[in-house]
């Protein structure tokens, strides 16, 4: 397994969980410092992520982009995938699918978490899957062109009211017909949503394509109650081998936050 580490380009969503708020240069320095694998990078839009410049910046570091997330729509534009207007759906589509175009050309899975939206009002819950499945159909052929995967985050209940149970979406993604969704595990959203961690990723199995390492409290592992070494063994019996990425609060600050996730991913994957 590999190591990734936040870092956010969206002044709107400061305060929030990412750990590197001062660029990429900043990042990726620090990054490279502690030994980081990859970086995990949320920009406002598919522009921030402008090729070359980017990819160049992160190999000058010796590191790779983990994930691209595309949460900034929803931050700055309040676009879903499953809003009751169809052109602000539209808009979703376009925004993820310039994202993925940008992403793909850096090696890096985009990621679907708060813009697969709600239900709410007069659109039923079956209604919201229809067209979160959809897009995500659409979406996953278009990052097919790039070889790379689209990465479905199911949220907790205080985020969304559609994918919150690993294993639940993992079965609703086995009757889509597209071969390259995968789901993300994010360890802070199924510490309030599942009852067993663990389980809920067997339950994803192959299809688990990324890890948020986070504690119970969205802290660094280890600063939280969670513990650590059923998730890690299951993740080893699923033949799990991507990344585990601190999208955590930067507390006490960034740098202690990235050191701490350090230590614990050196403590649960040890490399020989």
């Amino acid at each position: 397994m590999l190591s990734a580490i936040t870092a956010s380009l969206v002044p709107e969503a400061r305060g929030g969980p990412f750990v590197f708020w001062d660029g990429l240069e900043d990042a990726c320095a620090q990054a490279e410092q502690l030994g980081f694998d990859g970086l995990e990078i949320f920009p406002p839009s598919s522009a921030a992520l402008a090729m070359p410049a980017v990819g160049e910046l992160l190999a000058r570091h010796g590191l790779r982009a983990a994930a691209v997330g595309t949460g900034g729509g929803w931050v700055t534009r309040r676009l879903t995938l499953t809003h009751s207007d169809a052109n602000v759906r539209r808009e979703a589509r376009d925004f993820v699918r310039a994202m993925i175009d940008a992403a793909g050309q850096l090696g890096a899975p985009v990621i679907i978490g708060s813009m697969q939206g709600r239900w709410e009002g007069d659109v039923t819950r079956d209604q919201a899957l229809g067209w979160l499945g959809e897009a995500l159909v659409e979406l996953a052929a278009h990052a097919s062109r790039h070889g790379v995967p689209v990465l479905l985050e199911p949220l907790n209940r205080y985020e969304t009211n559609l994918c919150r149970s690993l294993g639940e979406t993992a079965a609703w993604l086995r009757t889509l017909p597209a071969d390259n969704i995968r789901l993300l595990a994010d360890l802070f959203h199924l510490s309030i949503e599942e009852s067993d961690l663990a389980q809920a990723i067997h339950a994803a199995g192959p299809l688990l394509g990324h890890v948020h390492f986070a504690d119970s409290n969205r802290l660094a592992v280890g600063l939280g109650h969670t513990n650590m070494a059923p998730i890690i063994a299951a993740l080893r019996a699923t033949g799990y081998t991507g990344y585990l990425s601190a999208e955590i609060l930067p507390l006490p600050d960034p740098a202690s936050a990235a050191r701490q996730t350090m230590q614990s991913f050196r403590q649960w994957v040890p490399r020989s």
